[in-house]
């Protein structure tokens, strides 16, 4: 594995796919100017919009997402990972899908989400990933790549659940990757904590 420079994207997602994809095009343009090879585009990067329009619109986001993170790839010959986006399973839910594409614009993994966001948060407000999303039944396969090392899937609320990671380091991972579009309630107190616990454990 050689020396290379990583980008994590940060973004201000909206309901407004194209609009959304026109901001990750200029990030990811950016990343590159810099020197970035590996790439990753946040949880919800293509939409973040109602419940009910992810539904409605998911077989468009899906493939709009997925040709985007193909396109980017080939174009700026980098590896992307897009963090999480939905895919039609069914005809009421979706998987919470993380796509890693290589430099050639080929698929290299694939995990779908597979613990959900239900919780009902002190400050009021109620979360039910599970009403619209479906839960992955596979832990994520760690990919091996020649320039970036062994790399592990992962999205956002999985990363309390310590048991997906020890799973990740046991079969090899080098990097683990936890796109997310956490809270602000539990963003700022917990986001870092947790991942430090993350790396720290399997270390």
């Amino acid at each position: 594995m050689k020396c290379y420079l990583a980008a994590a994207i940060q973004m201000t997602s909206s309901p407004d796919l194209e609009q959304n994809l026109v901001q990750a095009e200029e990030l990811i343009d950016l990343a590159v100017g810099r020197g970035a090879e590996l790439i990753s585009l946040p949880e919800n990067f293509s939409f973040l919009g109602t419940e009910e329009d992810k539904i409605t619109h998911a077989d468009a986001i899906a493939e709009q997402s997925e040709q985007f993170l193909k396109t980017m790839a080939q174009r700026f010959q980098v590896t992307i990972l897009g963090g999480g986006f939905p895919v039609p399973v069914g005809t009421s839910k979706v998987y919470n899908t993380a796509l890693l594409i290589g430099a050639s614009g080929n698929e290299l993994a694939r995990y779908h989400k597979a613990h959900l966001f239900d919780v009902n948060l002190p400050d009021g407000n109620t979360y039910r990933e599970s009403e619209t999303v479906k839960a992955g039944t596979e832990l994520p396969k760690v990919y091996s790549s020649p320039e970036f090392g062994n790399l592990g899937l992962s999205v956002c609320y999985d990363v309390r659940f310590s048991e997906l990671y020890r799973h990740l380091s046991q079969n090899g991972a080098d990097v683990l990757f936890v796109p997310a579009a956490f809270t602000a309630y539990t963003g700022k107190d917990h986001w870092q904590v947790l991942l430090q616990a993350r790396a720290i454990e399997n270390t």
